[in-house]
């Protein structure tokens, strides 16, 4: 079975390798250290490179290996150092119910057994420096238990590193050091994403070595790797490995495209599967921590789906692109703006919605109280809707999930009435036809659909019988559709299905 590992400071974890390695540090150095009053991001592009050794020579200096110090000892909620669970059930086997007693003081306000010292854990990841002035980023996953910091350049020198902020979402921190020169420093990549096949180039700290170069290319854009809603990595090749966390990764002209985060590997060490946060995104965040020392997002106060190639023909799109809007959270500003469930956002202020993947980022790129302009496909017809964004992190909106179809395609259906109701467990408010029977060999069953779910709406109407229902799909037929959307809800969740329409 397959693992995703995951690096923290101390210690490996089965699960997306993400972080620095718990070792000690070594002084390795690939070159000496220049001071630099411009970017080292400056070279032309060949077409196939012989070698990256003129690339190193200019970026190499501006990475970093970067050693956190992290306290570990456990107290207790009394601020006392807290005596392991095994170590207390053997004391009360021989001691008896009092066995405290035996080892605090006579008052009770300082206990006589002490458990030994802990050393601080160490470990390392990496970073590169962005500005002559001294600002470092690195991953947060990498800083954010440190209760030291120290950044070494490849030459070896070294400086107490402090937090100017981070972004737990995104997985970014920016520290900053102080030197009495300028210090070298690389760019962030200002042209659009990379091309899948590209060169790339790593420079990190692998296992505390020092910095050490790998290359490989591009092999996808747009990996989902289960971090966050703002998950939208670059994948690459080239090999990265535990404490490469943090470092970046450069294009054929030594700009940074992206900062390496996580590994997919089954074995703990580097398969070939690596995964960086775009250079687009990344240069943001990095802007917003350096301004501002934290990151607010605008948010929208939606539940979002794909909208899936079936889902698209049911809509008359003519491919899969936007994402559709399955629940609207009450009171948000969503609700206040008018957006409604079943709305395809198709872009937001001026910008494409290629996928669901993409809205999460341009809603988020919007400072909270800020208007953005909305384009959203609804019955058919495209129409913009300004929406007053609020602040991430208000009342979290209704989750979406369910299902639904018609009597034609496998399906018995039943208006609501309290005997239904009360077999089905069907909230008095809730409206809808409900699905009483299913055929196995139907067109409806290969959908997931269940017994018991309620069918709300087809094909973006409220339906509230099951000639409603019936009505639709053969409208939908007549429209030439292959397929019909319903809305249906199971318990207290609600999305969108596409159900394929069979001849009759």
């Amino acid at each position: 079975m397959r693992k995703w590992e995951t690096g923290t400071i101390a210690a490996v974890i089965a699960g997306i390798m993400i972080g620095g390695t718990a070792i000690g540090f070594g002084n390795s150095v690939i070159t000496d250290s220049k001071a630099a009053t411009e970017s080292l991001s400056a070279a032309p592009d060949p077409a196939m490179p012989t070698g990256f050794s003129k690339i190193i020579e200019r970026v190499g200096p501006a990475v970093v290996s970067i050693v956190v110090r992290e306290n570990v000892e456990k107290t207790s909620s009394s601020g006392r150092a807290e005596i392991p669970q095994g170590m207390q059930d053997f004391l009360e086997r021989f001691f008896g119910d009092d066995w405290q007693k035996q080892f605090e003081g006579q008052q009770g306000d300082q206990p006589r057994w002490k458990p030994m010292p802990q050393r601080p854990r160490i470990g390392a990841g990496s970073g590169f420096i962005i500005d002559p002035a001294g600002y470092v980023v690195t991953n947060n996953h990498v800083v954010q238990d440190a209760s030291t910091m120290k950044v070494v350049l490849s030459d070896g020198q070294e400086f107490d590193a402090k937090l100017v902020g981070r972004d737990a979402l995104t997985d970014l921190a920016l520290l900053k050091i102080t030197s009495d020169k300028p210090l070298p420093y690389v760019s962030f990549s200002k042209e659009g994403k990379t091309k899948v096949g590209d060169w790339v180039v790593t420079v990190g700290n692998p296992f505390g070595l020092g910095n050490t170069v790998t290359a490989g290319i591009v092999s996808a854009h747009h990996r989902q790797i289960g971090q966050g809603p703002y998950d939208d990595f670059i994948q690459i090749d080239a090999p990265i490995n535990k404490g490469n966390s943090g470092g970046p990764a450069f294009n054929t002209r030594g700009e940074v495209i992206g900062v390496n985060t996580a590994i997919f590997s089954p074995t703990g060490g580097s398969v070939g599967i690596g995964f960086a946060i775009p250079a687009s995104s990344a240069s943001q965040i990095v802007a917003k921590l350096k301004a501002d020392g934290s990151v607010e997002r605008g948010w929208l106060g939606v539940e979002i789906q794909p909208v899936t190639r079936s889902i698209a023909e049911s809509l008359g799109l003519g491919e899969p692109k936007g994402a559709i809007v399955a629940s609207v959270m009450s009171g948000g500003p969503a609700e206040e703006a008018g957006l409604k469930s079943g709305d395809v956002i198709l872009g937001v202020n001026g910008k494409d919605v290629s996928s669901l993947n993409t809205l999460p980022g341009l809603v988020a790129a919007v400072a909270p109280g800020k208007e953005a302009s909305f384009r959203i496909l609804r019955h058919g017809k495209e129409q913009d809707i300004s929406v007053k964004l609020g602040t991430r992190g208000e009342p979290k909106q209704v989750a979406a999930a369910a299902q639904g179809e018609d009597s034609a395609l496998g399906l018995t259906l039943s208006g609501l009435d309290r005997s239904t109701r009360a077999q089905f467990g069907i909230p008095a408010d809730a409206k809808g036809v409900l699905i009483t029977g299913l055929d196995p060999d139907g067109e409806a069953a290969t959908t997931g659909l269940n017994v018991g779910d309620l069918i709300v709406q087809v094909s973006g109407k409220p339906v509230a019988s099951p000639a409603d229902v019936e009505k639709s799909i053969k409208a939908a037929k007549t429209s030439a559709r292959k397929s019909v959307l319903l809305l249906v809800r199971k318990d207290d969740q609600q999305r969108f299905v596409a159900l394929p329409i069979r001849d009759a």
